[in-house]
Parts: structure tokens; C-alpha cells; sequence
């Protein structure tokens, strides 16, 4: 920052309230994503509803609008000038947040465990992001298209063409390009998710540069419960999963759910994660209808399911692997 800049600081872009809206939408959205993770949690809907079909790609989504918006207030609270002292307030706030629920989690769910998930990436994407404040917003759309179309490639050109095993190590694969994820409630890395801050950042340098946010500020300018839930969207979010968690129990212990099939939980994620490497659909249902039986045959399918087994065990590679010869 040079002197001059120092002494007549650039006008801080007043707050919109829409902005605050769309971020309590989100918030509900989450919401109620998290009501249908409890209820699995608890018996009350098949195993691999939330993670699955509608509510994979609801979850997808819901996670892209947090970085989104994190991107769009990233330039309204520091471009042109960044506002270190907020900046690292904010920053202190969010990761500090990320480690107390990786700590909760790990107590909670040992096996599954939060060590990086959407906090912890818009605490670290923010801290990239304000490396493109000041870059052109078709150069930094450019990067969002690049990542995007990487991910096609890799997702449906050339399957598991960004994916090495040397980022299967917990301690890389939060960068995004292991083979197999980790097991964990929220697994949000760093890539291709940095993508949708950085869009954010772009949509809105060029709002900037258009002078879109003023007929933006005008569409609401009244507070209401939205909003003000936006504002404060970090409470909300570590208040609300324990608040669900909690009803849902005091729930189960007057109605109790009906005890799961193990079987039908496993064969639903098999085939989901076999489909989605861009395998054969039938090729998939013989493979982790095979491997479904010899687990249950060899009492490998609960400790497999809890966590304590992990799927690169020997035992269960093996079963894998004859599986696969026996699909084909």
C-alpha cells in the first residue's frame, strides 16, 4: 500500500443485503441437507441417502454457494485495498471454527472424522483468493474455467487421470488429487472447490466494474430473518447440526428406527462409487453384489462399515479382486 493510499483509503463498498439473504438461503438449504445426514444417522432413511443421487449433487451445490459468496464478499470487504486487521480477525474466526469441529468430530467419530471440510476450505481459499483481488476478472475466470474443464477430463474423459496415490496420505489429500478419499462426515478439499470462491471473485470484480452493485444494494433494503441469519452465518452453522442432532435422539428414543441391513447400505455406496468411475452399470451391480456376500460370508462387513477395517485391508483387496474376476 503506498502512502497516499494509506492516508485516503478507498471507500469500503456498503454491506448488501441480498448478499446477507442468499447466504441465510444457503443456511437453510444446509439445514436441512444435515436433517436428512441425522436422520440416516439414525436409522430413519436407507444408508447412502445423503451421500447419493439427488442429495450428492444437493450437497454439491450447497457447498458451492458458501465459497461463492465467501468469493463475493471477499472483494466487497478488501478491493482495491485489503483490510488486514479485519481480514485476519475473520480468518482467525473461520479456522478456528474448522479446528473445533475437527476436534468434536474426532472425539465423536473417530473413523470419520471432519479434518477438512467447508470451513476449513473457505478459511484457506480466502487466504488464496486475495492473491486474485487485484487480477483482471476474465484472468480469474479463466482459472475457474481451466479447473472446471479439468475436472471433466478427469471425471469423465480420462477417469482418475488428476488421482495418484501419493495423495491418499491424509496429510495431502486434503489438496483434492488422492485416489481414494478419506473417510469423513465432510470432505471439502482444496481442489476443484477453490473454483467456486474464485468464481465469486470474478462475478463480482466485474459487477464492480460495471457498477452493478448499486441496482444490486436497491432490490432489498430491509433486514428480515434471512439476512440476519446470514450475518451471523458462523453461529448458525456450529449451532445448528448439534440443535438437529439432539432432536433427532430425544426423537429415537420414543419411536426407534428399525435396525439397517447392512447389505443394502454397502451395495448402494459400491455401486454409486463404481458407476460414478464411469464403469459399466451392470458390470457394477455383479461386482458389489460379489463382494457385498464374501464380506458378509467373512464377518468383514461390519467392521468395514464402522471403520474399523479400512478398504485397502488385504482382506478385503482380496475380495475385490476376485470379485472383479468373477464380474466380468
Amino acid at each position: 500500500m503506498t502512502v497516499a493510499e494509506a492516508q485516503n483509503p478507498a471507500p469500503r463498498t456498503p454491506r448488501i443485503t441480498l448478499i446477507d439473504t442468499l447466504r441465510g438461503v444457503a443456511l437453510i438449504a444446509m439445514a436441512t441437507y444435515h436433517f436428512t445426514w441425522d436422520l440416516e444417522f439414525f436409522g430413519y432413511v436407507d444408508p447412502g441417502t445423503a451421500t447419493q443421487g439427488f442429495f450428492k449433487v444437493y450437497a454439491r451445490s450447497i457447498a458451492s454457494s458458501f465459497l461463492f459468496l465467501a468469493g463475493v464478499s471477499l472483494v466487497l470487504a478488501h478491493f482495491p485495498n485489503i483490510r488486514w486487521e479485519p481480514f485476519w480477525k475473520r480468518f482467525a474466526m473461520v479456522a478456528g471454527a474448522a479446528v473445533a469441529i475437527s476436534i468434536a468430530t474426532l472425539v465423536a467419530f473417530p473413523s470419520e472424522w471432519i479434518y477438512f471440510g467447508i470451513l476449513h476450505n473457505i478459511a484457506l481459499s480466502s487466504l488464496i483468493g486475495l492473491a486474485f483481488l487485484r487480477l483482471p476478472p476474465l484472468l480469474t475466470g479463466a482459472v475457474v474455467v481451466l479447473i472446471a474443464a479439468a475436472m471433466i477430463v478427469d471425471y469423465s474423459l480420462f477417469p482418475g487421470a488428476l488421482d495418484w496415490a501419493l495423495f491418499n496420505a491424509r496429510y495431502l489429500s486434503w489438496i483434492g488429487f488422492s485416489e481414494v478419499p478419506p473417510r469423513s462426515n465432510d470432505y471439502v478439499p482444496l481442489f476443484p472447490w477453490i473454483a467456486a470462491l474464485l468464481a465469486g471473485v470474478a462475478v463480482t470484480r466485474l459487477a464492480l466494474s460495471k457498477n452493478w452493485l448499486p441496482k444490486l444494494a436497491a432490490v432489498q433494503t430491509r433486514q428480515n430473518l434471512l439476512s440476519k441469519a446470514g450475518r451471523h452465518s458462523l453461529i448458525v452453522y456450529l449451532v445448528h447440526q448439534p440443535v438437529l442432532i439432539a432432536l433427532v435422539y430425544l426423537f429415537s428414543l420414543v419411536h426407534p428406527a428399525p435396525p439397517p441391513d447392512p447389505r443394502i447400505g454397502y451395495v448402494r455406496s459400491c455401486e454409486a462409487g463404481c458407476t460414478g468411475q464411469g464403469n459399466d452399470a451392470g458390470l457394477c451391480q455383479k461386482f458389489c453384489g460379489c463382494t457385498a456376500d464374501k464380506l458378509i460370508a467373512q464377518s468383514l462387513m461390519t467392521p468395514l462399515q464402522s471403520g474399523a477395517i479400512a478398504p485397502q485391508d488385504e482382506r478385503v483387496q482380496s475380495l475385490a479382486e476376485q470379485c472383479s474376476i468373477e464380474a466380468q
